[in-house]
């Protein structure tokens, strides 16, 4: 067991300085963002000495714990050292069952001074949803350790057992806040509709954990009756965590009642998250009629991630009246994500028969010095079908380097109109093979290149 701990210890390590990488980089913030926090140093040598000898079983459920930008755990490779053992683990998620010895064991390690040893305890608990678990669990909800109440609510939370809602909805008074936050987590997880009301009540926690613990769980009940409480939160409270939240619970809820509450906040809320979510929320919901919030918000805000936001947004309401803004900013922002977001936004204002005009800062993306704005200029010019932009298109591609932006622009090539036997007949001669491959499969007809690797904005932010 210690080699365990040891080598979990270890992987938290790696894992801290990963996941700064993999998320905002550190050094300078962005504008109106508080800087960023330096990343752990990644302590290879720790991390190796736990893992040397450890049991394969234990060394497959760490090695799954380092994260792949958010996508999988790399499962699919043919061959790795620790397949055979990651199998066993496939195999007894599958069930998640624990003999009784087990059970208790795990339910002892809930009280352990040991923090790995609890978290380990609680989240393998956590999968197992049978009576006797989750009764165990609720009868801790009524501990004279504060820690250990909190723990039993967040495995309640994992495990999702309906019989927990009641007693979780009595211990929301809990005197510590760490217990009514972790109770409140677990109730939104829950996901039963009887909370609702019990979770309003303490909208007006004086702890912000709590408070913003209370919003995302009214945001996962799926009931809009809440949204004048959500609104009155996102205008009044204290705290922009809270008001982040409630922005998105309205966004979540889909509650358009809402949207000008999420409007004002978009242009006069003096924290760029909340900002950020509400332009998200807005676009979400797609409220048409808040798109001039966005416009603005997209020509002038300050902060980048705003911007890229509300660009996203007026893609996904498809308010066509803005493909001149949205050319402005791909053609001009200073910010790569936003330009690149922005094209992506004018394609989505096209559709698959084409009959739009590309806007002049659309077509000044097709030679970006950022390839994801390049691919995503492609791809929006070929939506478009905009014959005029042939010129252009053909210039891009006779410099560009990037086999996925060639992709995509021969493809905007054919579907600009670029279908002459002269001009597929250069295409096919092309000493690319990318190219070649390509105009192959445009002379087989335009659904030949599904499936379109379609370009889509970074995944949205959430509470």
């Amino acid at each position: 067991m210690r080699h365990l701990f040891g080598l979990a210890a270890a992987t938290s390590v790696v894992l801290v300085g990963m996941r700064a990488e993999l998320g905002h980089s550190v050094g300078a913030a962005p504008p109106g963002r508080a800087p960023a926090a330096p990343a752990t140093p990644v302590d290879v040598a720790a991390l190796l000495a736990a893992a040397h000898g450890a049991p394969p079983l234990i060394c497959a459920l760490a090695a799954r714990t380092i994260p792949n930008g958010g996508w999988g755990d790399w499962a699919d490779a043919p061959s790795r050292p620790l397949a055979a053992a990651a199998a066993d683990i496939g195999r007894h998620e599958e069930s998640r069952r624990f003999s009784v010895a087990d059970e208790d064991r795990l339910l002892g390690g809930l009280a352990s001074d040991d923090a790995c040893v609890r978290e380990l305890s609680v989240r393998l608990l956590g999968g197992d949803t049978a009576g006797r678990v989750a009764a165990a669990l609720v009868a801790r909800l009524a501990s004279g350790d504060a820690a250990l109440r909190a723990l039993a609510a967040f495995g309640l939370g994992l495990g999702q057992p309906p019989s927990a809602v009641d007693p979780l909805i009595k211990t929301l008074r809990d005197p510590a806040a760490a217990v009514r936050a972790n109770v409140a987590w677990a109730l939104g997880h829950l996901e039963n509709g009887r909370a609702l009301a019990p979770l309003e009540e303490r909208i007006g926690d004086e702890d912000s954990t709590v408070r913003r613990a209370v919003v995302a769980a009214v945001g996962r009940l799926d009931s809009t009756s809440a949204t004048a409480m959500l609104v009155r939160v996102l205008r009044d409270d204290p705290a922009p965590s809270v008001r982040r939240v409630a922005a998105w619970a309205l966004g979540n809820l889909e509650a358009r009642e809402g949207a000008p509450a999420l409007a004002t906040a978009l242009g006069q809320d003096r924290d760029p998250r909340v900002r950020e979510m509400s332009a998200w929320a807005i676009g979400n919901m797609e409220a048409k009629r808040d798109a001039p919030a966005l416009v603005t918000a997209l020509r002038g805000d300050g902060d980048d991630q705003v911007r890229e936001t509300a660009a996203w947004a007026l893609g996904q309401i498809e308010d066509r009246s803005a493909v001149d803004v949205l050319g402005e900013a791909a053609g001009r922002d200073h910010s790569a994500r936003v330009r690149s977001t922005a094209a992506w936004a004018i394609g989505q204002l096209g559709d698959d028969d084409g009959g739009g005009k590309a806007p002049a800062g659309l077509i000044r993306v097709l030679r970006d010095e950022d390839a994801d704005a390049r691919l995503n200029a492609a791809w929006a010019v070929g939506q478009l079908g905009d014959s005029s932009a042939l010129p252009a298109i053909r210039d891009a591609l006779a410099t560009e380097r990037d086999a996925e932006v060639r992709r995509a622009l021969v493809r905007a090539l054919v579907k600009c109109g670029g279908r002459s036997e002269q001009a597929l007949s250069d295409l096919l001669r092309s000493g690319d093979p990318v190219v070649r491959e390509t105009a192959v499969r445009a002379l087989a007809g335009k659904d030949a290149f599904e499936p379109w690797p379609r370009p889509e904005p970074r995944p949205r932010p959430f509470p």
